[in-house]
């Protein structure tokens, strides 16, 4: 059974209620998975039907980290 925990939640730059929400996520796909990090991103603020959502495994997150800072330099 897979377990959710919150980890934060803020507003989402260039929208009203827009809301950008980071969660950890424990055997996301069954028995024995591998756990996760979400990334969900709601323009309209609905936390329980986001427009994107992706899933990070937890062997990529630094990868992913490092990938992302560089694009913030870029910016």
């Amino acid at each position: 059974m897979s377990t959710t925990i919150l980890i934060s939640e803020t507003g989402l730059s260039g929208t009203k209620n827009g809301k950008i929400s980071v969660a950890t996520v424990s055997q996301p796909y069954g028995e024995k998975t591998e756990s996760i990090a979400s990334v969900a991103i709601s323009l309209q603020g609905n936390t329980d039907s986001p427009d994107w959502k992706i899933h990070i495994p937890k062997a990529n997150i630094d990868e992913v980290i490092e990938a992302l800072t560089k694009a913030k330099d870029l910016i």
